[in-house]
């Protein structure tokens, strides 16, 4: 067609190789109320960007067209480690710019593993993440939940496990993939004093925050119910 221009990431490969990333959300329709009218790819960086303009029935049966922008950077996948006998778990240290650019002291947060999916299944993306990030080798996993982590903006929903470890089973060093820009930094520790950290702000991150708490309630920290 003349005049048309080539979109990377729509009509060619992006420098990741995808196409079509304009199509997705189209083909929508397991609500009858939401009517997609059109999908445009602002962004394909690392992750995509993209305006989609929609019509929405409201509950007083007015039909209205809105727009929304979303963040699609996959699905994700996160696990806390954790040594019931001696009572502590694994969690990581690591640099986080957006964190650090909204208010946070110095941008380090303290984390449970986590990854994003890419091919693998939710159980083999938090064992992969946990060797390299964290080197342990995990036992036995639970799943906990899955979640939208900010549904406002952001795709991606995360799978949320736990597993136990001994100390036989820290095999590597961690510390994350260098060649990925990962600087990682292990923490062990005990589950009194995360918990804590939960509640004075030295833990700030919502994905932890949920699995200790989750940890302290259900899980393998949670009181033992009294029989007699």
């Amino acid at each position: 067609m003349p005049g048309h221009h080539a979109r990377p990431g729509v009509d060619t490969p992006d420098h990741r190789g995808r196409t079509g990333l304009d199509r997705a959300g189209r083909g929508l329709d397991r609500n009858p109320d939401v009517v997609i009218r059109d999908v445009e790819l602002t962004s394909q960086g690392w992750h995509v960007l993209r305006r989609t303009t929609f019509d929405y029935r409201r509950r007083d049966g007015r039909r209205v067209t809105q727009q929304r922008e979303t963040y699609d950077r996959g699905n994700g996948a996160v696990v806390l480690p954790y040594d019931a006998e001696r009572r502590r778990v694994l969690l990581t240290r690591q640099f986080r710019y957006p964190a650090y650019v909204n208010d946070h002291p110095d941008g380090m947060l303290v984390e449970a593993a986590a990854g994003l999916l890419d091919a693998d299944d939710p159980q083999t993306a938090v064992r992969r993440e946990s060797a390299e990030e964290l080197g342990v080798v995990l036992g036995p996993l639970t799943h906990v939940l899955d979640a939208y982590m900010s549904p406002g903006s952001v795709t991606e929903r995360l799978h949320f496990f736990a597993a136990p470890y001994t100390p036989a089973d820290r095999t590597g060093a961690g510390g994350g993939v260098e060649e990925e820009g990962e600087d990682i930094e292990v923490l062990e520790l005990p589950f009194a004093q995360a918990l804590a950290m939960t509640h004075d702000g030295r833990i700030s991150d919502g994905k932890t925050i949920l699995l200790l708490q989750w940890a302290a309630l259900d899980g393998p920290f949670a009181p033992v119910a009294d029989e007699g």
